[in-house]
């Protein structure tokens, strides 16, 4: 097995960077190594070969329900971020299980580098599954609803 190069200084700037921005998750990769750091609910510090199995990179906080990936309802995260249910912490959320909803109506929002995305409704339907918590951070790809 060969030893992946260990560069603390560049794990500091990584963090640093996380701090400065608010992001919960940066990684870089150069020729066949990747850093991944990673704040939050979990902090982890993962080197690793590009090649590596999965299984070598520090498990998130969120694994995507693989199973309602290919749902044609699934909604997914369009990019990294934190997840939010409701516009505010003390209002409602925007959608609930069992309520319809029309195309284009916000689902959630998700937080990325301070600026909040609305997460809109691809299609009319009725809500059958909300797979995030509000203020948890989600992954690229990520089912975060069920539409039917």
């Amino acid at each position: 097995m060969t030893r992946i190069p260990f560069d603390p200084d560049m794990i500091r700037a990584l963090a640093a960077v996380l701090a400065e921005t608010g992001l919960t998750e940066v990684e870089i990769a150069e020729k066949d190594s990747r850093i991944r750091v990673v704040r939050g609910g979990v902090a982890a510090v993962a080197v690793a070969p590009v090649a590596a199995p999965a299984a070598l990179v520090a498990p998130s906080t969120h694994q995507p329900a693989a199973d309602l990936s290919t749902h044609p309802g699934a909604v997914t995260s369009p990019m990294v971020g934190v997840a939010y249910l409701s516009p505010e912490p003390s209002a409602p959320a925007f959608v609930s299980v069992g309520q319809q909803v029309t195309a284009g109506q916000t689902l959630l929002l998700i937080e990325a580098m301070k600026t909040f995305n609305q997460i809109k409704a691809p299609k009319a339907g009725t809500v059958t599954a909300i797979l995030v918590q509000s203020g948890v951070p989600v992954e690229y790809g990520e089912v975060l609803m069920v539409l039917e």
